[in-house]
């Protein structure tokens, strides 16, 4: 015998609807007013931003909201997403009937959000929630700081359209590539337990029944109590170590050997780039620098993407969700095709 859902009281949804309106209205207040919070707070503590100390706590008190935010906005929305779709129908949907195809349209939406490393972990996590392929999220975490309109507008500004587009197109192969390989190495496995469960629906709510707005309003702020619970101290603790490194880019060290005609000029660059953290628009003065110090191009364009795709701090956030082995895998395919990139700047440029 069927048993018909019972409907939230009318007074139930409408609490949920102003409650979620006003949370909405303070996020898009709040994340428009984090430059001007961590400039005051910068002010207020006597410190000055042209000091290496002042720089470095400038950009915890920017990045710590602003991720903190993104996670809780879009782990929201997501959760509210999964009560309509059933992990397997996102994944089939975005898995693409041709390989490949999530890649693409994965690293294609990189493009188009101009986040920073730590910045696109809520949303890879927010795709891993959905139900998403790993490696087509993947391909979107990579693509989304490497490869976005800040990067290529200034890129293109300081060297041309032809760097830019070699840039893009060689960004984008990097990100297609190593996802469709991280996705073919089937490594779900090496997912966090609890992302493994939240992937496999264990987490989600029972889509057999009709669901009203206000358990799919309390299944989304479940999803947040979940994750962004287990998440936070690794963010805190990714953007404090990505903070305490901005302040101090060695720009005279870097420029003494990425001028270097030697084979060895390439990977240094990569492994020197990967314990700093910034976003694209912060990279770009830096490489314009090295580039103004003799520095060859595909070596610093080498640097400024472990910078943006491979930062530190990026690894001890996505440590909570997924295993060693997986960070380690995702590290070296990435790293090779940044290698692979170098090489072929300083070849053909």
């Amino acid at each position: 015998m069927s048993t018909i859902p019972i409907e939230a009281p009318p007074a139930k949804l409408s609490h949920w609807l102003i409650g979620v309106a006003l949370a909405a209205l303070a996020w898009f207040a709040a994340y428009s007013q984090l430059a001007s919070f961590a400039d005051w707070l910068v002010q207020a503590l006597s410190l000055s931003r042209q000091t290496h100390f002042g720089e470095a706590v400038h950009f915890f008190l920017y990045d710590t909201p602003k991720v903190l935010l993104l996670l809780t906005g879009i782990v929201f929305v997501m959760g509210i997403v999964q009560t309509f779709f059933a992990p397997e129908r996102t994944r089939a949907l975005l898995s693409g009937k041709r390989v490949g195809v999530g890649n693409v349209l994965a690293a294609t939406l990189g493009i188009v959000t101009p986040f920073c490393s730590c910045s696109a972990v809520p949303l890879f996590i927010g795709f891993l929630s959905a139900g998403v392929p790993l490696g087509v999220t993947f391909s979107f975490l990579i693509s989304a700081p490497m490869v976005n309109e800040i990067a290529l507008v200034l890129l293109f500004g300081l060297f041309g359209w032809k760097v830019a587009a070699l840039y893009l197109g060689m960004g984008l192969l990097v990100a297609i590539v190593a996802g469709f390989v991280i996705g073919k190495l089937k490594m779900e496995k090496y997912l966090e337990d609890w992302v493994q469960k939240i992937q496999a629906g264990q987490l989600a709510p029972q889509l057999g029944e009709t669901m009203g707005w206000v358990e799919r309003f309390e299944a989304g702020w479940a999803h947040v109590r979940d994750i962004v619970g287990k998440v936070w101290p690794y963010i805190l603790l990714g953007i404090g170590l990505g903070a305490a490194i901005h302040g101090y880019v060695p720009e005279d060290f870097l420029a003494s050997f990425m001028g270097k005609d030697v084979w060895w000029a390439v990977p240094a660059a990569v492994v020197l780039g990967v314990p700093m953290y910034t976003n694209a628009a912060g990279i770009i003065p830096i490489v314009e620098a090295l580039i103004g110090k003799g520095a060859s191009l595909g070596t610093v364009l080498a640097f400024m993407m472990s910078v943006i795709a491979l930062s530190a701090p990026e690894m001890i956030i996505l440590r909570k969700a997924l295993k060693p082995t997986l960070i380690a895998t995702f590290a070296g395919v990435v790293a090779t095709g940044i290698l692979l990139v170098g090489y072929v700047f300083n070849a053909v440029l």
